[in-house]
């Protein structure tokens, strides 16, 4: 006799974990390392781009990076709505999660080549990955809980947990990795995670019973109880052909724009689909604002066409959407301006106390967490290893590989040293710096530096001087040495990942402070090439940039003044305060909505911009102290803290709400299209993300970071508002719907 629906659902509970069936934690596992690899990676993926060619990276200039970055996250949520067809229509909910995860394993696994060829290829599968495996793990659970939906907010806490707990680890781990060690080693940690959490599910898919297999055409019972779910919501829209040819439209013109924005960018205009003008209108631009017009036509057009009710509804959905896609523009400056930001201007080495301090803390919440997922995974264990051997072997193979990664981060940090330095340059001028080292130094009287990387061609500057080959700024301050360097080459070399653009270099030889001849390349500014030949003798700027490295043969010695226990925080780092926040403060958020203060939908969208921009302040005060134009400084690490910790309460309030509302505002034929136009505002958002970190260069540079920070504070206070004054309004027109 054929098993029902039901008794299946009550298997799922024969077998439980914290009182919800062991199903929901091999999901729950799934999800993690998927996360782990998926934010690990993010964390990397600007810092890769703008690191110096001698820090492995590709020496982009950060408006480049965050172009790229910015079509990336908008085009993995793109991908979410193909996903979601070919596992709804063609091969099912499983099988759409295993091509995801292998896409996204392979993907990780060029990325680590550190090709132009295979980070390209990589970014792809990520994408196309991304969108197999992300709207279907969800699809998992809500319906093992199907027949209990009282159970459901629970679960989906717990599967929420095992997000931000990937998220949380792949940050710290991977991103250590990647900035500490070498970027492969990031990228590639992040493939091998990816790889374990597909073969766990894969060997304990049959827990899943008939959930998420290949569909099957619908028997006539099936066909006629559709008919009737369609009347739900008042009459049928039908798409026309009309409507049709606007989605291929908006489709085209929009993923041509997409992708034509970077590449262009990135290739200095040398390649670009869109090369034209039009009524005094560039090309690209024209393209988008074409998109835009036809996508709003769309929308008007198929609203117009409802009942009053599902009318208003929908009209409250773009509403949601719209402060969305701003909330969202916002949110995720935190891989991009932010963590650049923390990386270029942010004091991030803590000497004596607080670096103890700090080193204390960071082990509590690397291996606290670790220690509760493992208690976790032990549970799992106890109800699953006899029937799923070989799945529960390799989560607990990939847990041991994770607590020895862990485990060496904290002894490595430990160990950590500063050393104040005084070394000489070729004149013999004194000068000083600061090495910040992971490994214990034997030689009590010197360290070893690396003290060359070339910048430019010095061409003499108002603020800033020479003395004795010193180059010091109009306060003193020493910036780098000035060495006579001979052209002895000028060549054109392909910029890294930048499509085949050339660009100029001219290598020359010079002195270093050790006294040893080296040669450096120097890339040339436009127009450069044409007034230098071989054999011309000129003056590079070389700045002193301090590591710790006893192999490289362009290191000096360098006389220790003092040294103090001390650590140097990822720029990266901070991004794992988003989910240690959401862990923390998720539960409290919870009993929020809950009780009688229970805000409206629109409300809470108005307290997460609200939160948002508070966030933004704090940053935008913090860099009050920085002057237009600078290149480095070194601001407190509590502002960034301050932004993470509001920007998180943000999230809770606006993150968890969105999608639930889609649901209950339109009729279930509908849900489909309207998550595609939610996805589409959020995706829209991201690639916005990356434009006003693009902007945040030339606004740096012309009136501070502060100013720009202070622009999204505004934004984002004023988008807040805009939800306070129209809530009555939203309210009236979501017609009962709480």
């Amino acid at each position: 006799m054929q098993t029902t629906t039901a008794e299946n659902q009550n298997d799922f509970f024969k077998s439980k974990v914290l009182g919800h069936p062991s199903g929901l934690f091999v999901l729950f596992f799934t999800e993690m390392w998927e996360r782990f690899s998926y934010y690990g990676m993010r964390a990397l993926l600007v810092l890769f781009f703008t690191a110096s060619v001698l820090d492995s990276g590709w020496g982009w200039p950060k408006e480049h990076a965050l172009a790229i970055f910015g079509t990336y996250t908008a085009l993995v949520y793109l991908s979410t709505m193909l996903g979601g067809y070919f596992a709804d229509k063609v091969i099912g909910i499983r099988w759409a999660v295993v091509v995801g995860a292998l896409l996204m394993t392979l993907g990780h696994a060029f990325m680590a080549l550190e090709t132009s060829f295979f980070i390209y290829a990589g970014l792809l599968f990520l994408v196309f990955g991304s969108g197999f495996f992300k709207p279907n793990m969800t699809s998992i659970v809500s319906e093992m809980y199907k027949d209990f939906p009282e159970k459901k907010d629970g679960a989906y806490t717990i599967f929420y947990m095992g997000v931000n707990a990937g998220a949380f680890f792949g940050i710290m781990l991977c991103g250590y990795l990647g900035e500490k060690i070498g970027w492969s080693w990031g990228f590639g940690v992040a493939g091998i995670f990816m790889l374990f959490g597909l073969l766990q599910f894969w060997f304990a898919q049959d827990i899943f019973g008939n959930i998420g297999l290949k569909p099957v055409k619908p028997t006539a019972e099936e066909k006629a109880a559709a008919v009737n779910i369609v009347q739900e919501g008042g009459k049928l829209n039908p798409f026309t052909g009309f409507h049709m040819t606007l989605i291929v439209a908006c489709i085209v013109l929009g993923l041509a724009w997409i992708l034509n924005d970077p590449v262009n960018k990135i290739s200095e205009g040398t390649t670009n689909l869109f090369s034209f003008n039009l009524f005094g209108i560039d090309g690209s631009n024209l393209i988008i604002l074409t998109a835009l017009v036809l996508f709003l036509i769309l929308l008007v057009s198929r609203i117009s066409r409802y009942d009053k009710i599902l009318k208003d509804r929908m009209i409250a959905i773009v509403f949601f959407a719209i402060i969305t896609m701003i909330f969202w523009s916002i949110f995720e400056q935190a891989p991009g301006s932010l963590t650049l930001f923390a990386k270029d201007y942010t004091q991030r080495i803590l000497e004596g106390t607080s670096g103890t301090i700090f080193k204390f803390v960071n082990s509590l919440i690397t291996l606290g967490p670790l220690a509760i997922i493992t208690w976790v995974l032990f549970k799992l264990f106890g109800q699953t290893f006899s029937k799923y051997k070989l799945s529960n072997i390799i989560l607990g193979l990939s847990f041991l590989i994770i607590w020895g990664i862990a485990i060496w981060m904290v002894v490595n940090e430990y160990k950590s040293t500063s050393y104040n330095v005084q070394y000489q340059n070729a004149n013999g001028v004194v000068n000083t710096g600061k090495v910040v080292s992971s490994e214990a130094y034997n030689d009590k009287d010197q360290v070893a530096i690396i003290d060359v990387e070339s910048t430019s061609f010095y061409a003499g500057s108002a603020d800033a001087t020479v003395e004795n080959n010193a180059l010091i700024d109009k306060n003193k301050n020493y910036i780098g040495d000035v060495f006579n360097g001979k052209i002895i080459n000028i060549t054109d070399k392909e910029k890294p990942g930048a499509f085949g653009t050339l660009v100029s270099y001219a290598e020359v030889e010079f002195t270093t402070t050790a006294g040893a001849t080296i040669k450096r390349e120097i890339r040339l500014a436009k127009g450069e090439k044409e007034g230098l030949k071989v054999g011309d003798a000129k003056d590079i700027l070389v700045t002193h940039n301090i590591k710790y490295d006893n192999n490289q043969t362009s290191a000096t010695k360098a006389t220790i003044v003092s040294k103090v226990a001390a650590t140097e925080i990822n720029a990266s780092w901070f991004n794992i305060l988003n989910s240690l926040f959401i862990i923390t403060l998720a539960p409290l958020f919870s009993k929020w909505w809950s009780s009688k203060y229970n805000p409206s939908a629109n409300n809470k969208y108005a307290i997460g911009m609200l939160f948002l921009g508070i966030g933004m302040a704090f940053v935008a005060i913090g860099a009050a102290s920085i002057p237009a134009g600078a290149k480095s400084a070194s601001v407190s690490m509590m502002w960034l803290v301050f932004v993470y910790l509001f920007h998180t309460m943000g999230e809770l309030c606006v993150s968890p709400v969105a999608l639930s509302y889609v649901s209950k505002l339109v009729p279930g034929r509908m849900i489909a299209i309207m998550f595609g136009v939610w996805y589409l505002a959020v995706a829209i958002g991201n690639k916005l993300a990356g434009i006003f970190g693009e902007v945040s260069e030339s606004v740096a540079d012309e009136k501070g970071y502060s100013y720009f920070f202070w622009i999204l504070t505004a934004v984002s206070l004023g988008a807040s508002l805009f939800a306070f004054v129209l809530g009555p309004i939203v309210k009236k027109l979501m017609h009962g719907v709480k």
